[in-house]
């Protein structure tokens, strides 16, 4: 198991939860507007029936049925957002090391002098602070030469 909820999940933010999965669920099965729309509002009316039972045991086992029926009905195919995992542009970012500007020709770091001097003497102290924090690399470096 990779995560273990830490705390018991109250009944209105499960209750919360189911609403806003059988939206999205509603949006996967429909692609028109107005049919989104028209199913949202029936949704919504089953959910305010409902909002004013004051039994637990009735309360929960709604939640447990409409849980079971979300899961009956959903969709083959959910939509997912592209960032989130499975998504089409999931972990596509580019992470570039700061260390691919060292290989640039001179022409083109030319173009930008001021940076490269202030990148040049961030390295510099950089380098200092390394070998403040870690004297030891500097001493096998030294062995090596």
């Amino acid at each position: 198991m990779a995560q273990l909820p830490s705390e018991l999940i109250k009944h209105n933010r499960r209750v919360w939860s189911l609403y806003r999965r059988a939206l999205r669920s509603i949006r996967d099965h429909y692609h028109a507007r107005h049919d989104i729309r028209y199913h949202s509002v029936l949704l919504r009316a089953r959910f305010d029936q409902n909002r004013d039972i004051k039994d637990a045991r009735v309360a929960k086992q709604l939640l447990l049925d409409g849980e079971e029926e979300l899961f009956q009905n959903q969709h083959w195919q959910p939509r997912k957002f592209p960032e989130s995992p499975g998504g089409v542009a999931y972990q596509r970012e580019a992470d570039i090391p700061d260390s691919v500007l060292d290989y640039w020709d001179p022409a083109e770091k030319a173009l930008y002098p001021k940076y490269f001097a202030l990148r040049e003497e961030l390295k510099k102290e950089y380098a200092k602070l390394y070998y403040k924090l870690y004297p030891d690399t500097l001493k096998t470096e030294e062995k090596k030469k």
